[in-house]
């Protein structure tokens, strides 16, 4: 769900930079004041594998494809803040050096990836584990998950009722944008329990609900079995991903603002398209990318820890 630059007019895509900057410093004040320093790894990896999960679209209808959102996963084993900054640097690396989603359109997709999708995933997963007790940690992110696409495609919807540059009949587009994205979801859904699953057996009481300190051996444990599956995504699964449009591309082909998208500013990039510009292979592509946005997210949380006593950390 890539939002391209010139789908949203200016006083849009601004509102959604404004919306994002907010989103993403509140995030990290957050993160400051609370992240543990041990996490440190453990967010490098799952931020790695969700760039690289990212990158395998699967088939949900004749000729319309999804892929993974991450929000949820991310919120399940980082939490809110951190998790909303893991996904923040992920959306920042696609679009600046990758040419994935518009430059002036990244707060837009911030918004809706980082901002709505974790906001949604979390507080769905909170009020399941309220009902269930803190037990069902899969149950709650797989609802989490399976919620967070269709809500992002719903925001989405309403900014371009607001703002949209090509006119289209609003109720129809948001139908439309919910029903392909409540399937996306489902994919969602099932990718995040089973990454979760992948973690916890790995390493008991790593997902972010649980209470139980962080022992650093279980948090390397957790990092490597995650950082497993993002090798798997980037060097395997990328390049048998489906070619069909995604959700959003699919719906703008059908009502006809696909062609409102401009070109995007970093286009003729050696990584733009995932190598594709330069015929490079697309693993070499989800591996550079994974680890790049691994070392982001690593350096990220050791900058807004760095400096505070060990003590206040949890």
């Amino acid at each position: 769900m890539h939002v391209p630059d010139h789908f949203l007019d200016p006083v849009v895509s601004t509102t959604t930079a404004a919306v994002a900057l907010t989103g993403v410093a509140v995030a990290a004040w957050q993160v400051r004041q609370h992240a543990s320093a041990h996490r440190l790894g453990f967010a490098a990896a799952v931020t790695g594998f969700v760039f690289a999960a990212q990158m395998v679209n699967y088939s949900v209808l004749p000729g319309t494809s999804g892929h993974f959102l991450g929000a949820a996963l991310a919120a399940a084993l980082l939490g809110p803040w951190l998790g909303m900054l893991s996904m923040t640097v992920v959306l920042a690396v696609q679009a600046l050096v990758f040419a994935d989603g518009g430059l002036t359109a990244l707060g837009t997709n911030v918004t809706l990836m980082a901002v709505t999708g974790v906001a949604v995933a979390w507080a769905a997963g909170t009020v399941l584990t309220r009902v269930l007790g803190r037990s069902a940690p899969r149950t709650a992110a797989g609802l989490g998950a399976a919620l967070s696409v269709p809500a992002a495609a719903l925001v989405f919807s309403g900014l371009y009722a607001v703002g949209g540059t090509v006119p289209v009949e609003t109720g129809g587009l948001a139908a439309s944008m919910l029903g392909v994205h409540a399937l996306i979801g489902v994919g969602e859904a099932v990718i995040t329990v089973a990454v979760l699953s992948l973690v916890l057996a790995l390493a008991p009481g790593l997902a972010a609900v649980d209470a139980r300190p962080l022992a650093p051996a279980r948090a390397r444990r957790g990092a490597l079995g995650v950082t497993g599956a993002g090798l798997l995504c980037a060097a395997g699964l990328s390049a048998v991903a489906s070619s069909a449009p995604d959700g959003l591309e699919s719906v703008a082909l059908a009502y006809s603002f696909a062609e409102a998208a401009g070109p995007h500013a970093l286009a003729g990039a050696v990584l733009a398209g995932y190598g594709e510009s330069a015929g490079l292979p697309v693993v070499l592509a989800g591996m550079v990318g994974l680890v790049l946005t691994g070392l982001l997210a690593a350096g990220a949380v050791g900058a807004l820890t760095a400096g505070r006593p060990a003590a206040a950390r949890r």
